[in-house]
């Protein structure tokens, strides 16, 4: 078989040669796989680039200039660029269909274009089918991990939405909103690409909740827009107070017709407290829509995009785009122009260096990096790489002011005004409420407790009124005069209607906002305060025990006075200075002679009337008189004090409670009795663990005496307001034992809003200001006027004198005591030497100490004794004989 191969190989020319080039030719024109035919465009001197923009609108406009001049300017050498533009106002799946035509048809390198994800999913599948790179504006909302995988030739020029949600929600924080309203358009297929999700996310991480969400059908698929948009309006208006709208994504025509309808509603406007936050993607055509929309968004904070347009190349390009569209009323061109150029310019710079496949094309625009006319072009993920920049701007009139610029790393608490730099919502002389302000036509409605307990909180004296003239109490007094405080432009509107309902029940009518605020005393708890937004606590908090008093009289009420060391210190004292009395008076005093028992007697009969200053024995000794005038000093301060001391408590009456512990009342199965209608019945089965059986509600403070009386209750288990003006009447019957309850605190009586109301923060504001300036405690001290007792308490109210008072005195005393002693003590040692010496020349008797004491002791007791009897007889005697 090689050798016909061979011949055939070795044929003459003219036979040979033009086969061979034919069957070469069929080879070359075959396609190379299944697109092969466009391949070759690559090489071409014509580059084929395909646009998928809104031809008709401002936005597609201002693309479609832009490529032109990018198409110009950015063709390679030798080369020009060509570009076919496709409407994309239509069924996403048409606008794929048109795309795909267009690659076979023209032979396209690459598909720009595009703001919908929706529609650049779909084209995209197209490029995967035809191996064609699409460059999208669009991107998701959330990346998702696989979008690479699913799409390999998709190149987003697009961040996702987590940049711009993190920038509303930064706003939302820093004007301190609680509670905001979302609006969107949806796409085609009803959706929102995500974003929704995303915002609420972002809310939910700094405290902000949602209030509601007026979602709007695609601007195609409705006939009457207009009415549609205002019957929408009307309903939220009417079904929520809150006033801040962020606007998530829309059409221009469809943002055209809600901010004209809110108009005429009076939910937009500088004049209002609506606050309306708006994306990028509508903020960014406000360059160039029509000076009557940006009429109508008036006072409206938006989002965008930042870029920078001043240097060369982009002073040179926006020349260019004025000239060729210097008919339209106005030729700035705004970030998709740019954007638009960048796209062109990465495809022909890619596209020099490229081989003839698609995946050389978008291998070479991921890995290149140039600074371009929307900022910083680099792709990482096959999406822009570099974090997004937001300017923060404030339609006024007929255009937006620039008031700050965004990053994502901002963590700031306030948006700063880049001019001033002061701590306020930006550009603006004070932050929008967010919320409906009270009117006449539809004044603040606020629920009151229409039985309260304790009649000097919240009293209904008649029926309710408009700013609640028929309303008495401490709380209503606090509100109204929160409210003279307020610095509002005009007094904000309420009308105040009683409800028989429990304080549970009036939170949870604020909470399904029946009412929008409940006035009285409410106590601020944990789980109340998920459902409402609580002031600052306008009284004390916590839980006191009330119990009948009895009385605290003792048969050794006269120990009293002093404490057990006073009168063990005195005790001791005063047989020390009984001692020293009678060492220093023994040797001379007759008083103290005789037999031992004659001795002690007499001696402890001197010292128990120098406490009366009753002793009349004559005092021989000069040490002995200082010791004694001490002394005395010291019993004359003890005695007034303990006088005056016992006089003061046999005079004020000393009460205890009946009952001092709260296991005995739950031991004993003692019932105890709390306000009907509060959260403190539950809380004593719930916490204190007492047995419901033994828990009784109590309907009025009248009733309170009847069950103390009848004993049908042991103890009263109320709130410390309550307990304060209760004790206050009734003094003298009854004491409240905090020692056992003082653990247990809440959070004091506040007034509740609806969750996100600016009503509570800026009551909150107010009650501490009224705190700190001490109107409060004015309005406070009307509840318990001066009278004859104050509220008891289970310490004593005089109590016993300590060591502390004293011991400086007792300290003297002993000291004084004990130096005459050791003088006394010295002139004996010396007597008894000269003594022994008398006696028994110059030899020192021997012996221990303790013999050498033994032995004084004996001369103290009888030598020296009887040396003083004789020489006193002796000088008597002498004394006769001279007579």
């Amino acid at each position: 078989m090689p050798i016909p191969f061979i011949t055939v190989c070795t044929v003459s020319k003219p036979l040979f040669s033009p086969v061979l080039v034919y069957f070469l030719f069929i080879l070359f024109l075959l396609p190379h796989g299944h697109h092969g035919a466009q391949a070759n465009s690559y090489k071409n001197k014509e580059i084929n680039i395909g646009a998928i923009t809104d031809v008709n609108s401002s936005i597609g406009k201002e693309e479609q200039t832009a490529m032109e001049i990018a198409a110009q300017n950015e063709a390679p050498e030798g080369r020009s660029v060509s570009l076919h533009f496709l409407d994309s106002n239509r069924d996403p799946q048409q606008v794929a269909s048109a795309a795909e035509n267009l690659i076979k048809e023209k032979k396209l390198i690459a598909i720009i274009g595009m703001h919908s994800w929706l529609k650049t999913a779909l084209v995209a599948d197209v490029g995967n089918r035809t191996q064609v790179p699409v460059l999208s504006f669009a991107s998701p909302a959330i990346t998702s991990p696989t979008i690479q995988l699913r799409w390999p030739l998709l190149i987003r020029m697009a961040n996702d939405g987590s940049a711009q949600v993190k920038c509303i929600a930064d706003i939302v924080r820093a004007c301190n909103w609680r509670r905001v309203i979302v609006i969107y358009e949806e796409d085609a297929y009803g959706g929102d690409s995500g974003m929704s999700a995303l915002l609420a996310e972002a809310l939910q991480n700094i405290g902000v909740e949602i209030e509601y969400r007026l979602v709007l059908p695609s601007f195609s698929y409705v006939s009457n827009a207009e009415g549609l948009v205002q019957k929408e309006l009307v309903k939220l208006e009417n079904e929520t107070p809150c006033r801040v709208f962020i606007v998530l994504q829309s059409s221009l025509t469809m943002v055209t017709n809600l901010f004209r309808e809110a108009k005429k509603l009076r939910l937009v406007g500088g004049e209002t407290e609506s606050a309306w936050i708006i994306p990028d993607s509508i903020t960014d055509m406000l360059d160039s829509v029509d000076k009557s929309i940006m009429s109508s968004m008036n006072g409206t904070i938006g989002i965008k995009t930042q870029y920078s347009n001043h240097n060369k190349e982009y002073v040179k390009f926006e020349k260019r785009y004025r000239a060729n569209r210097s008919e339209e009323e106005n030729s700035k061109p705004g970030i998709y122009a740019p954007r638009a150029y960048d796209s062109i310019k990465i495809i022909t710079r890619a596209i020099k260096s490229s081989s003839d496949d698609s995946s050389s094309l978008l291998k070479n625009i991921l890995s290149d990096s140039f600074s371009g006319l929307s900022g910083e072009i680099r792709f990482e993920g096959k999406m822009l790489s570099q974090n997004p920049k937001f300017k923060i701007v404030k339609v006024d009139g007929k255009k937006s002011n620039e008031l700050d610029i965004w990053t994502p790393d901002y963590n700031g608490d306030v948006i700063k005004n880049k001019n001033t730099k002061e701590k306020a919502w930006p550009g603006l002389d004070k932050i929008p409420k967010g919320w409906a302000m009270p009117s006449k036509v539809k004044p603040m409605r606020i629920v009151v407790p229409a039985h309260a307990m304790f009649k000097q909180f919240v009293q209904d004296m008649n029926k309710s009124n408009l700013n609640g003239e028929m309303f008495e109490g401490f709380s209503i007094k606090v509100f109204q005069k929160v409210m003279e405080q307020l610095n509002y432009t005009d007094t904000p509107q309420y009308i105040f209607v009683s409800n028989n309902g429990s304080y549970d029940e009036l939170v949870e009518l604020v909470h399904n906002k029946t009412y929008d605020a409940v006035v009285g005393d409410i106590t601020i708890l944990s789980n109340r305060s998920k459902d409402v937004e609580f002031t600052q606590p306008y009284t004390e908090s916590g839980l006191t025990m009330v119990v009948p008093a009895k009385s605290k009289e003792s048969p050794w009420m006269f120990m009293k006075p002093f404490t057990w060391g006073v009168w063990l210190v005195v005790a001791f004292i005063l047989i020390y200075t009984m001692f020293i009395v009678w060492f220093l008076e023994h040797p001379s005093n007759p008083e103290f002679k005789g037999s031992l028992k004659d001795q002690i007697a007499n001696a402890m009969w001197f010292a128990f009337c120098s406490l009366f200053f009753a002793h009349r024995e004559r005092i021989y000794n000069h040490l002995t008189r200082v010791v004694i005038a001490v002394w005395l000093f010291l019993v004359f301060v003890l005695t007034a004090s303990y006088t005056a001391n016992l006089s003061s408590m046999l005079t004020i009456q000393r009460t205890e409670p009946s009952v001092t512990y709260m296991e005995l009342l739950k031991r004993n199965n003692l019932t105890v009795g709390y306000d009907k209608g509060t959260f403190v019945g539950k809380y004593l089965e719930n916490v204190l663990n007492f047995n419901s059986t033994n828990i009784k509600d109590i309907d009025s403070e009248e009733k309170y005496i009847k069950e103390f009386e009848s004993k049908g209750i042991s103890a009263a288990f109320l709130e410390a307001p309550y307990a304060k003006v209760f004790l206050h009447r009734y003094c003298k019957g009854y004491i409240a034992d905090t020692s056992q309850t003082a653990t247990y605190r809440f959070g004091g009586f506040g007034f509740a809003f609806q969750k996100g109301s600016p009503f509570a923060r800026e009551f909150s504001e107010e009650i501490l200001r009224l705190s700190e300036k001490g109107d409060l405690k004015i309005l406070e001290n009307d509840l318990t006027p001066s009278n004859e007792c104050s509220m008891n308490v289970s310490s004593d109210e005089t109590r016993s004198l300590g060591l502390q008072s004293f011991w400086g005195l007792c300290l003297i005393s002993f000291s004084t005591s004990t130096i005459c002693f050791l003088l006394s003590l010295i002139h004996l040692i010396k007597n008894y030497q000269r003594y022994e010496e008398a006696n028994r020349g110059s030899v020192t008797p021997s012996g221990s100490v303790w013999d050498k004491a033994a032995r004084i002791a004996i001369y103290f007791y009888d030598k020296e004794m009887g040396l003083r009897r004789a020489q006193s007889s002796r000088e008597l005697s002498l004394v006769m004989i001279q007579s």
